[in-house]
Formats: structure tokens, C-alpha cells, sequence
């Protein structure tokens, strides 16, 4: 896989070796076995797989190489790049203005923008409405384009079912910056609905099979479909897609659901469903199952706690600390300054959308294990600091 040129403060030594020694031993990634880090009073337990992923790095070199080859050039940031607000803050101190936030709020209005000036798209993608937008003013929306390989993946694999017939389910998010991207591009192609979980899905089941009046809908669903939608013609075939971030296994269930629905109401057997149902498997991100899986390994740790690292407006970091919250206390920290003291943390509570403090979390008397992970968009160099954090609290 391509290797990026990212700035070396990101990079962590720690992290690094264990990350390249893991290679060499599992190079089909199939060990989801945590790496074992054993200090005095406490052991560490880091994911198998966590931090920057291809798509990320991919954004940060091309940022980052943006701003060295363009001195005195206006430089902006559609919004966002990525959900990390160390990177995001140090693409400001390199003079990087922003246009809007991830909700779509304008901090630099169109107007002030020119030809002249460089605009970078988000590694989320952006929707087909903005990029004309930007060609308008005479900016090429794709001459600094950050977006995610996988991301355009799942946009192309869109367009391909929709082209046959098929109408596009997007699990997503609807205000998350990709899901908004997801669904112009599919929308530009096919009739296209987002729903955010199994119980969208389970409301939507209704609609397929016509057991639900089409007039409600547009309530239940409002916001959520595309211009000129009818549930009564638009959902004869169907495949699912998602947002790269959500939990694979969310998305697999929907999905599988779904094509039960289907097959079921149309009466076909297996080797039929595919005039209904389009198998969109392959638009699971490689990264993010990765991910989620190493922390169902990490998970098999009779451990403590766990300590999730990353922004917390970062939605593949959120899963992840849902998959370690069924097991163990989870605290969710964007870097090594939340560890207070021995006793005391700041952490993201994600049922109050609130950072909170809780004391004590650290267990006293025997050695303490905690396990430990961190989301796509967070630096290496971030997890070793809150490793040298713990173990300063027991040496």
C-alpha cells in the first residue's frame, strides 16, 4: 500500500515499531490479538489495528503539501478535513481559513471568495451542489480534492446499481459531511433514502412491502429522500450503501434485513434476490472493519478500562467506544491533557453529547490492565502520549 508524506509530529516511535513489527508477523492482518505493553503497576493493551488510515493520510499530505507550494495564496478548507481538531487546528497556524463547519454554517461567505484563491475539499467529500459552486467563482473543485479513496468507492458503486434500476439506501448520518456528500452524488443518479439505523430500517421495511400507507412517508422520512421520491414506484429494487464510518456490522445487519424483506415479499429464492436486492458488500470500508474488528480482539482482555482516543465529532471514534462501552468503562478523550491527575479525567459522554468528569477512574491496589484504541483521524504521536501519561501516574 502507498506510503504518504505527513508531517513527522503526527508520526510516534512507540507506535511506529509496534505498528511495523505487527506487519511483519500478521501480513494477511487476520490476528486481532492486542500488543501487550507491560510497565511497572500497569499493562497496556493497544488495538491491533488503530489510527490514521489510507484515506486520512492521504488528506493531511495533500493539505499539508498545499500550503508548502502555494506561499501567499488564499488557502481554505471546504470545512473540516478531517474530525481531529489538533489537524484541523494545525492547518490554521499554517494559514488555512475555513468556508463552513461540518453542519454547513458559513464562516466565509461565496461572495469573498475568487478564482485566485485555493480551495481544499475534505477527505468526506463534498456534495455535487457545492462543487458547482465553486466552479462558478472559478475555482476547480477537484484540483485540491482530499477525498477518500473508499468514500468514492461507495459514490461509484452508487451510481453503478442505480444506473441498473436500483434504488440507493444510505445508513448514514443524515447531517454527517459524507452522508450529505453520499446522497447528492447517488440522489444525481437514482432515487436515493437515508436512514440512520435499524429502526429507520425496521419503519422503512413498512414501505417496501406496501403494508405502510406512501403518505407517511414523507413524515417519518422527511429530509432524508430525494427530490421527486415515490415510495410506491422507487422501492421495487433496492441496495444498501453507507457512511465509511459507521459500524460495518450495523450496516451488514441492515442490509441483510432488508434483503430478507425483499426476498420475502417477492417470494424469490437465492438465486433470485438479486433482481431486488443488489449485493453492495464490497463498499465496506477495509479501514474501518479493520478497526472495529481489533477492538473485538482488544475486547477479549479481562481489562479495567479502556481509553479511546480522538476527536469527538469523529464518527468511526464514536463506534468505537460503543463497542468497548458493552464490556468495561470506557472513557472517551481527545488526547493526554484529559487525564487530569491519578484520579481525575475529562471524557466525552456520548448519550449527553456533554464532556464530563469522572473521579476516580484509574483502579487502586493490584497492577492495572487498560486497553486502549483510537479513531481513524488521530495521530499516532497522540496515543503515545497518553501511553506516557498512564504510566507516569504508576511510576
Amino acid at each position: 500500500m502507498k506510503s504518504f508524506e505527513i508531517p513527522a509530529f503526527y508520526r510516534s516511535p512507540l507506535i511506529t515499531e509496534i505498528k511495523n513489527r505487527r506487519k511483519v508477523e500478521d501480513k494477511l492482518k487476520k490476528d486481532f490479538t492486542p500488543t501487550r505493553l507491560d510497565f511497572e503497576g500497569v499493562e497496556i493493551y493497544l488495538a491491533r489495528h488503530f489510527g490514521f488510515c489510507y484515506g486520512v493520510e492521504n488528506a493531511i499530505e495533500i493539505a499539508f503539501r498545499t500550503v508548502q507550494e502555494n506561499p501567499g495564496r488564499r488557502i481554505f478548507l471546504l470545512s473540516e478535513m478531517i474530525h481531529n481538531p489538533q489537524v484541523n487546528a494545525d492547518l490554521v497556524r499554517s494559514g488555512v481559513g475555513f468556508i463552513m463547519d461540518t453542519l454547513g454554517n458559513m464562516y466565509t461567505p461565496w461572495e469573498s471568495l475568487t478564482k485566485e484563491d485555493i480551495v481544499i475539499i475534505p477527505a468526506f467529500g463534498t456534495t455535487l451542489q457545492t462543487e458547482e459552486k465553486l466552479r462558478e467563482i472559478g475555482i476547480d473543485p477537484l484540483q485540491y480534492n482530499t477525498t477518500c479513496p473508499f468514500v468514492e468507492k461507495v459514490w461509484n458503486r452508487s451510481a453503478q446499481i442505480g444506473d441498473k434500476g436500483y434504488t440507493i439506501i444510505i445508513h448514514g448520518k443524515p447531517k454527517h459531511e459524507e452522508t450529505r456528500a453520499t446522497f447528492s452524488h447517488s440522489s444525481n443518479n437514482a432515487p436515493s433514502v437515508v436512514i440512520n439505523d435499524m429502526k429507520e430500517a425496521l419503519k422503512l421495511a413498512g414501505y417496501l412491502t406496501g403494508e405502510k400507507d406512501s403518505a407517511e412517508f414523507y413524515k417519518e422520512f422527511e429530509g432524508q429522500y430525494s427530490t421527486n421520491f415515490n415510495p410506491e414506484l422507487h422501492f421495487e429494487r433496492i441496495g444498501v450503501v453507507n457512511q465509511t464510518t459507521m459500524l460495518a456490522s450495523d450496516t451488514q445487519e441492515i442490509a441483510d434485513y432488508l434483503k430478507g424483506v425483499m426476498q420475502t415479499h417477492y417470494n424469490l429464492d437465492a438465486s433470485a434476490v438479486q433482481t431486488r436486492f443488489a449485493d453492495t458488500r464490497d463498499t465496506l470500508c477495509y479501514a474501518t472493519n479493520d478497526n472495529q474488528s481489533a477492538v473485538k480482539g482488544l475486547l477479549e482482555i479481562d481489562a479495567d478500562l479502556a481509553l479511546v482516543v480522538g476527536g469527538y465529532n469523529s464518527s468511526n471514534t464514536s463506534h468505537l467506544v460503543e463497542l468497548c462501552e458493552e464490556k468495561l468503562p470506557t472513557f472517551y478523550i481527545e488526547n493526554e491533557t484529559c487525564l487530569l491527575d491519578r484520579n481525575r479525567i475529562t471524557h466525552f459522554d456520548l448519550r449527553t453529547h456533554q464532556v464530563v468528569e469522572t473521579s476516580p477512574y484509574l483502579p487502586s491496589g493490584a497492577k492495572a490492565k487498560i486497553l486502549i484504541t483510537s479513531g481513524a483521524s488521530c495521530p499516532d504521536a497522540i496515543v503515545e502520549n497518553v501511553i506516557n501519561r498512564v504510566v507516569s501516574f504508576f511510576s
